[in-house]
């Protein structure tokens, strides 16, 4: 009955998606985010759509699965991730003081087509992950409801999400964004109320909980992302693109918003999988599994139309970016309706392609694109808010060092790698390999930058 009820409630948000899709769009609309009349978003719209694209699916049930191995201290540590919000208004406010339209903009004119080439490459491969990771919740989900269903609706969901992102771009992304954030807040906000008015639901435990696994590792996860909250935004090109559709004051106050709004979101996810570890409960499906055995049907419900309409607002946005990427910042395709719809289309293909590799460790992608961001931090410190100048072999230092340590942690388990990486952890791990990129990429940095 809850399966068949799932399907129903979400089917009609996807058809009510594309029925809020922009009928109509222009050049300008589907690349930039016009209204049919040309105007900006207002600060709400930004709001949401931040929100909304921000707490994806992938992210909701790290923070759960991070609560419930590692108590409070691992929902506070991915909860650190959404300091983002405070870092990348920081650095848009920056680069818009400096007359740049976009990260690319400042890039290129300080490091040519070279430093401009590296950053592409990182955010190509961050919003091919979004894509596919999203989807993959997606998967997990019905696999956890009807088994061997995973597939079949993971290819639904590409072609629906696909079908209204494709109708209008950017400019469908936003409006769909905010009937989807209002969706979800609606719906996650009747679980978070049914969870801590529940009657085995103490707060004090759950702000004090160890976790399954103890908080250890929770913490030097916190200390990971605090090391990687700087450079992370600027990675994010969804962020990024909503940073310079708006005038400068409605920009800045959306990021404020999204920062607390987003938080609490994540904070409040993580409350179940906390709740789940003091249960006692087994850990079956990503956490999926162990809810259904836990909590009355409804607020099972709730909690999987929350994450899958996550996963569906994030689709769209990314799928818009990936498009300016390629049209307006690579050039590769053509700057019409078709050729952004082309670029769509192969993002898609190749996300869901990716859920059938088998990996489904979600956290892994944030790991590895947060690390492989790392180089922008010294080169944002000292290039954008030191304003020195820095020679481009400065530059490809700090990349080349986050590139190798992002591959590190990727490939930890190989032979030849283990070798070079303290015993301990895969997130202790992750801690030593940033802060050998922070360093790295700052000597670089700092050795190339030009006197005077």
């Amino acid at each position: 009955m809850q399966t068949t009820v799932l399907i129903a409630l979400f089917g009609a948000i996807l058809i009510a998606s594309v029925l809020a899709a922009p009928r109509r769009t222009s050049v300008e609309g589907f690349f930039g985010g016009l209204g049919t009349t040309g105007a900006t978003p207002g600060l709400w719209v930004l709001v949401l759509s931040q929100v909304t694209t921000w707490i994806f699916a992938r992210s909701l049930m790290n923070a759960a699965i991070l609560g419930y191995y590692y108590g409070i201290a691992g929902t506070l540590a991915y909860a650190a991730y959404y300091g983002s919000f405070l870092t990348g208004g920081f650095i848009v406010g920056r680069l818009r003081q400096q007359g740049a339209g976009s990260v690319q903009d400042w890039l290129g004119a300080r490091f040519g087509a070279v430093g401009n080439g590296c950053y592409n490459l990182v955010i190509a491969l961050r919003l091919l992950s979004e894509v596919f990771a999203n989807l993959l919740v997606v998967g997990l989900i019905f696999n956890a409801l009807l088994d061997g269903s995973g597939t079949t609706a993971i290819i639904i969901v590409a072609v629906l999400g696909l079908a209204y992102s494709a109708w209008g771009g950017l400019s469908a992304a936003l409006r769909t964004d905010v009937l989807q954030m209002l969706v979800f807040l609606g719906v996650f906000g009747a679980a978070f109320f049914a969870l801590v008015m529940s009657p085995g639901f103490d707060l004090g435990a759950v702000l004090t909980a160890p976790g399954a696994s103890g908080p250890w590792n929770g913490w030097v996860l916190l200390l990971v992302a605090l090391l990687q909250v700087f450079s992370y935004p600027a990675h994010d090109p969804v962020m990024m693109d909503r940073g310079f559709i708006a005038d400068e004051d409605t920009t800045r106050a959306s990021f404020l918003h999204a920062f607390w709004i987003s938080t609490l979101c994540i904070i409040g996810f993580g409350f179940f999988g906390i709740q789940a570890s003091l249960a006692g409960a087994a850990y079956e499906g990503e956490l999926i599994g162990t809810w259904s055995a836990m909590f009355p049907a409804w607020i099972f419900v709730a909690l999987m139309i929350s994450l899958l309409v996550s996963a569906l607002s994030t689709l769209d946005s990314a799928l818009a970016s990936a498009s300016r990427l390629v049209v307006e910042e690579l050039r590769l395709a053509p700057r019409t309706l078709n050729g952004g719809r082309m670029v769509m289309l192969g993002f898609m293909v190749a996300g869901t392609v990716l859920t059938l590799w088998g990996n489904a460790t979600l956290f892994d992608a944030v790991a590895v694109s947060g690390t492989a961001s790392m180089f922008l931090t010294p080169v944002l410190v000292v290039g954008l808010v030191m304003r020195r100048e820095v020679a481009l072999w400065g530059y490809m230092v700090a990349f080349a060092a986050a590139i190798l340590g992002a591959f590190m942690y990727f490939a930890r388990s190989w032979s030849w790698v283990a070798a070079m990486l303290p015993d301990g952890h895969k997130y202790e791990q992750l801690l030593v390999i940033c802060i050998a990129v922070l360093a790295v990429g700052f000597a670089g940095v700092l050795a190339g930058m030009k006197r005077g």
